[in-house]
């Protein structure tokens, strides 16, 4: 009879479930970001990438990600009393992400360990991290980028780049940095008049004693966008006499009094939902200069260009959590009589997101290597050269904006695609994708959109001809090894040799210059399967117009197997 009675109740078993993603070295089963970090000269950091990856792919960081997520930031303009006080308050595991993430050393490792390939080290780590949560990045980032800006007035980074190297992070409680153990910087650039085009700043700069470079300045003004508004300093653009200027602003004033740095709101934000984002108005905010009056733009340009590489790195790492989940979930679940992994056009999909990310990660990390080389250069460059002496700066100069527009243009379709693998489970807050399709778009805007990654790169080409000439010098590292992309080298300098009314087509040059670039680097780097469909693909005029469109004869199971976490 009871028999009986539990069979009447139950409905039915759970079966056909792929398990979760969780409990797995991130590091250590992307075999293409190991082979990246030991071939762009970063192989002294593998055993740190490993730590990163464990941690990483632990169920306990996975949890502190969607908790991060779900119980966003909360501003406090007063306290109680009535009192103002502009602060952000954050969920637990928001504190416990950002505390792991500079205890690896992810804001600071290149500028406290000055060794070749640290910024790919550096890179393969922020890669590997932010595959627990990406939120976290932005205040890593803008910190790991502010140290160039930073050292353009050396007495006020004597003061303040022991602080931003600390490991130990305290950021709980606001408090004076000179009290804490450890601080982080942020930026703020855009105002409401003029977004990228920061010439149109209205922020006010008044000099308190005189002016001048390291000069103390009261900033008055707004900021439409202050990110991670939490930091304890900032990295702001306000108009002096001289004009536009650099000036580090931080949160309480010599005297630890609070800064008048007053928090309008947080941004209700498609993604990153992790992380605060805010409106802000200055109130003879006190600041010091950095740099030259009426020199902003080149003084901050370097943070920048900094903060422009973790787009990058951001983007492809999107992809690779895209690709390792959905692969996973084809690996656990059945359809047809067959497990979804082995069904002919299912087999497509996956092996083309997986051409897609490998090409990613190659081509990031090696903009993470061009920084080094452009470092390494400028140390030992005559200080009268701005940036590095050839071909390393040069390269950094023009692949930097290329990678960042199409590896950020490449990141939102392919989580639309990776998402469409797991079908309804993957519209479902819980599988995690919706929380990684929403984060895609995020780096293709952060640090300037297509359309201003496309126009600086036509004024290098214009302005830097050796930059292009670094270009296509790195391009033709694989010269004669593949027909294909020997062919679209060819075209792609037919096309820049006629410059006039570029600019119309500027996106597509863009476009045909990143993946010829990509193509050079898979066909020397990537395994053969991958190399070849890259090719038959990307460099011809058969590229299907959505993923899982690669031709008859690409081998799926190498691809797919060399991409999946199992392995």
């Amino acid at each position: 009879m009871a028999t009986v009675e539990r069979s009447r109740s139950e409905t039915h078993e759970v079966t056909n479930q792929a398990s979760p993603l969780e409990d797995y070295n991130v590091f250590e089963t992307d075999r293409v970001l190991v082979e990246a970090l030991r071939r762009e000269g970063a192989d002294w950091a593998i055993e740190r990438a490993r730590e990163v990856g464990a941690f990483a792919g632990s169920a306990r960081a996975q949890r502190a990600g969607r908790e991060a997520n779900e119980n966003p930031p909360r501003l406090r303009t007063h306290d109680r009393f009535g009192h103002r006080i502009d602060e952000v308050e954050f969920h637990p595991a928001w504190h416990e992400l950002l505390g792991a993430a500079v205890g690896y050393g992810l804001h600071a490792l290149p500028w406290r360990e000055a060794q070749p390939g640290a910024h790919v080290a550096r890179g393969g780590m922020f890669m590997t991290f932010s595959q627990a949560e990406a939120g976290v990045g932005c205040p890593i980032s803008m910190t790991y980028s502010a140290f160039p800006a930073l050292r353009r007035q050396p007495e006020v980074a004597a003061e303040w780049e022991p602080r931003f190297a600390s490991l130990r992070y305290d950021g709980e409680r606001l408090r004076p940095a000179p009290d804490k153990a450890g601080a982080l910087c942020g930026m703020g650039m855009t105002e409401k008049q003029g977004g990228s085009d920061v010439r149109a700043n209205t922020t006010t700069a008044t000099p308190l004693n005189g002016g001048g470079a390291g000069a103390e300045y009261e900033l008055t003004g707004h900021k439409w966008f202050m990110s991670a508004p939490m930091c304890d300093a900032f990295l702001v653009l306000a108009q002096a006499e001289g004009g536009l200027s650099c000036f580090l602003m931080p949160r309480f004033t010599p005297d630890g009094e609070r800064n008048r740095i007053h928090l309008q709101r947080l941004k209700d934000k498609l993604g990153n939902r992790s992380n605060a984002s805010s409106e802000v108005e200055f109130r003879a905010a006190w600041t010091r200069m950095l740099g030259e009056e009426g020199r902003g733009v080149p003084t901050i340009i370097e943070m920048v260009n900094h903060t422009r590489l973790d787009c990058t790195l951001g983007a492809a790492t999107g992809m690779r959590a895209g690709t390792a989940r959905a692969i996973h979930h084809a690996q656990g679940r059945a359809a047809f009589g067959k497990q979804l992994v082995d069904q002919p056009l299912m087999r497509n999909v996956l092996a083309d997101l997986a051409i897609e990310s490998e090409a990613a990660t190659i081509s990031a990390l090696r903009l993470a290597r061009a920084f080094d080389e452009a470092h390494a250069a400028a140390d030992d460059a005559d200080p009268g050269r701005a940036g590095a002496d050839p071909p390393a700066g040069d390269l950094r100069r023009l692949a930097t904006p290329v990678l960042k527009y199409w590896l950020c243009k490449r990141a939102p379709g392919h989580a639309g695609e990776a998402l469409e693998c797991f079908g309804g489970n993957g519209y479902i807050e819980e599988s995690g994708m919706p929380r990684l399709y929403r984060e895609s778009p995020l780096n293709g805007i952060w640090e300037g959109s297509g359309n201003v990654q496309c126009l600086d790169v036509l004024r290098a080409i214009v302005r830097s001809p050796e930059a292009l000439e670094a270009f296509f010098a790195e391009v033709a590292e694989a010269g004669g090894a593949e027909p294909r992309l020997d062919a679209a080298a060819a075209a792609l300098r037919d096309e820049l040799s006629d410059l006039e009314a570029i600019e119309a087509r500027a996106r597509r040059v863009v476009e045909r210059m990143a993946l010829v670039l990509q193509g050079s680097l898979v066909v020397r780097h990537a395994d053969p399967a991958v190399a070849d469909a890259f090719c038959a693909t990307r460099l011809t005029d058969d590229w299907g117009r959505a993923y899982g469109t690669l031709p008859a004869g690409v081998d799926f199971e190498r691809i797919i197997e060399r991409h999946a976490v199992a392995a």
